[in-house]
């Protein structure tokens, strides 16, 4: 074992074919994955598994994974934030998250324990669905964004939702956890 993970083996990216250690979290990334690819029409390259996003609150820095990013018409169109356990908890972070790892507010917003999904509008935080057959196809995806107006959250904004992620994500942590970086104070 390392960290709070149970090793398995190892398993193969379904998207990167890199070899990844296998536990059941990461069983249910490449199962999302795969239903991504399989079922919603994306391709593999439109997805980005496993984005490696930094965050901040005063002078304490980490550096946390995004699961998934579905980038169509080279603008991120949706983030997926898989998180064992209860969704509800989790809307926060992956509203924060869609809200600083692009240069624009991301419209969807996408929590998933890998069997149940909410899906969430990222500027208002509602919910727009839920399910994991309601996850938006890319042609669903292609719709939703057509009106989309990709604004930049003001800086203090982008800061804020920094900060609420790094409390959620990084504070809230298990101390072994080892899929949280934590980067010495600066």
């Amino acid at each position: 074992m390392t960290g709070h993970h149970l090793i398995l083996g190892k398993i193969t990216d379904f998207i990167t074919g890199e070899t990844l250690d296998e536990t059941h979290d990461e069983q249910y990334r490449q199962k999302i994955a795969r239903q991504l690819v399989n079922q919603k029409g994306y391709q593999k390259k439109e997805i980005k598994p496993r984005l490696a996003l930094t965050v901040r609150a005063d002078n304490k820095k980490a550096v946390i994974p995004v699961d998934f990013l579905i980038t169509l018409s080279d603008k991120v169109g949706m983030i997926i934030k898989f998180g064992p356990g209860s969704l509800v908890t989790r809307h926060r972070c992956v509203l924060a998250a869609s809200r600083i790892i692009a240069p624009y507010q991301i419209p969807v917003a996408v929590v998933t324990n890998g069997e149940d999904a909410d899906i969430l509008n990222g500027k208002t935080g509602k919910l727009i669905s839920n399910g994991m057959k309601n996850i938006p196809s890319k042609k669903e995806l292609m719709e939703y964004i057509k009106t989309w107006n990709y604004e930049p959250l003001p800086e203090n904004r982008a800061e804020m939702e920094s900060r609420i992620l790094y409390a959620y994500e990084v504070d809230g942590s298990c101390p072994c956890d080892d899929t949280i970086c934590r980067i010495a104070d600066e």
